[in-house]
């Protein structure tokens, strides 16, 4: 996520689908940038957990995964992400996203 970083976002990285839905539910993040295949809890359960908890329910997620059939996206929208990017991705196109994630989210 260096894009990201580049941009003057704080971002923090977990390892597998555990540790990051324990920082999303600790840290209380802006937004969340969630890949679908992930070690352990996949991208589609944290994105559902993410969604059931109170202090997370209303915390935008954009799904960015190499992941690029049709069943995915729709799993990932039902599941309630509120965006979804196919890699490979611009880093522009991810910069655009956050920016208007966060700035709805306001």
């Amino acid at each position: 996520m260096y894009t990201l970083q580049h941009e003057g976002y704080e971002v923090l990285i977990a390892a597998n689908g555990l540790e990051g839905l324990r920082k999303a539910l600790s840290e209380k993040p802006d937004l969340v940038v969630l890949d679908i295949m992930l070690p352990g809890i996949d991208g589609f359960e944290i994105c559902h957990r993410l969604r059931i908890e109170p202090q997370t329910a209303q915390v935008p997620i954009l799904m960015l995964s190499a992941k690029a059939q049709e069943v995915d996206k729709a799993t990932a929208l039902k599941e309630g992400a509120d965006y979804y990017l196919t890699k490979p991705v611009a880093p522009s196109e991810i910069i655009s996203r956050v920016g208007i994630l966060l700035a709805r989210k306001k």
